[in-house]
Order: structure tokens, then C-alpha cells, then sequence
């Protein structure tokens, strides 16, 4: 029997980039006029209890989204490329980008793994040449958002739920495999991998990855 193929997983927000894709949402939706201050706020004082491993995503996602009800999916995708350019690529850290080119050159299946919606992660993954997406997904109807999540959310043991169709489709053996995460959040796919790796981590996931001595990385800021 033929063995399964290697994968390499990359978590995208602070292990392919410097910066957090929500916050750039965020801000770039305030300079546009299309949330107010107290909006920013709300949600940097989320973020943090995220990094903290404190937060509700499920209930966070939910009212979060509420806000987005009734938006044209046309012009969410038509601001993608511009949104990209001007915040998401100059995040990117050189040595995770050269970490993706270099499992690709090797053949392996490489995918972005990612609680971001494919407004952010499509993007990066073709700038990057990856060929696929495990992402959260919005609900959609009639080409415009519901304000709801298409279950599960990409998320903690949600990001396993998602990966199964890939893994399956691909042939994919995870003790041969990778996956490249910076936060706490993601031990439970960092534990069914053969080779987890720890990249910019959290307080929280450095002293877990310290403990089972998993190989830990820092990327210099681009």
C-alpha cells in the first residue's frame, strides 16, 4: 500500500503575516467612512481577548457579521485586489512566503488554513501560488451576504472539521505532515500533525511548544 502524501497547513494571520487581517479590515472599512470609531474599538477589545484565548468566537462572529448583512458580494470581491495590495502584501514575512514556495517545490499539498473569509485568504494564496483554501466561509443569497457563517467556523478544532474534505481528497497523511500556526488557539490540528511548527507564537502556545519541544521559529517584520 502506497503511503498518503505530505501537506503543509500555513495559518495565515501572524505566521504568513506580520499584522492581524481582521484588524487591516477593519481599518481599512474605517477610512473608508464605513464603520465609526466605537466599531474599531469594539472589535481591537475582541482581538485581544482572541490573543488571550478568552474569546467567544462562535458569538463574536455572529454579531459581528450582523453588519455586513445585505452587502453586495460583487462589491466585497471587486475591493479584494485592491485591499490585498495596498494591506495585505506588504505584511507578508519573507521567510514564511520562502517556508510556502519551498513545500511547494517538493510537491507536497500546501493550503492556508485560515479563520479569515476568502476576501483576505484567496488573494494571498494566489499571490503566494497556493492552491488551496480552508477558510470561513460567509452565507450568501442571491449575491449578497446573509450576516451568518456557514458552519463550522475555521476555528480551533472547527479548522480540523473543515480540512477533512482536502485531507480525504488528497490523499493527505498527517503524520508525514505540516502546519505552521503563531497561536494557542490551534493546538488541536498542531497535534495530529507529524511535524507541528510554531511560528511567532503567543505567550501562551511558546510555553506549550517549549514544553512538548516543538520546533519554534520568529520571522523578522517585513
Amino acid at each position: 500500500m502506497s503511503a498518503g502524501r505530505i501537506a503543509a497547513f500555513f495559518d495565515v494571520d501572524k505566521t504568513i503575516l506580520a499584522s492581524n487581517s481582521g484588524k487591516l479590515f477593519l481599518k481599512e472599512m474605517y477610512n473608508r467612512g464605513e464603520i465609526d470609531r466605537s466599531t474599531v474599538l469594539r472589535n481591537l477589545t475582541s482581538y485581544l481577548r482572541y490573543k488571550l484565548n478568552r474569546l467567544d468566537i462562535d458569538r463574536w462572529a455572529a454579531r459581528t457579521l450582523q453588519g455586513l448583512a445585505g452587502r453586495s458580494l460583487e462589491e466585497l470581491v471587486g475591493g479584494t485586489s485592491a485591499f490585498f495590495e495596498r494591506r495585505i502584501r506588504p505584511q507578508i514575512y519573507p521567510e514564511a512566503e520562502a517556508r510556502v514556495r519551498r513545500h511547494s517545490g517538493l510537491g507536497h499539498v500546501v493550503a492556508l488554513v485560515s479563520g479569515s473569509t476568502r476576501f483576505v485568504v484567496e488573494p494571498l494564496a494566489e499571490y503566494l501560488g497556493v492552491g488551496h483554501v480552508v477558510c470561513t466561509e460567509l452565507a450568501i443569497s442571491e449575491g449578497r451576504l446573509t450576516g451568518e457563517i456557514v458552519e463550522p467556523i475555521c476555528f480551533g478544532t472547527g479548522k480540523i472539521r473543515r480540512l477533512q474534505e482536502l485531507i480525504a481528497r488528497e490523499s493527505v497523511d498527517l503524520a508525514r505532515s505540516y502546519f505552521y500556526s503563531d497561536s494557542v488557539s490551534d493546538l488541536p490540528l498542531l497535534e495530529i500533525v507529524g511535524h507541528p511548527i510554531v511560528a511567532n507564537p503567543d505567550p501562551l502556545l511558546y510555553r506549550e511548544a517549549r514544553r512538548r519541544r516543538w520546533p519554534i521559529e520568529f520571522y523578522a517584520r517585513p
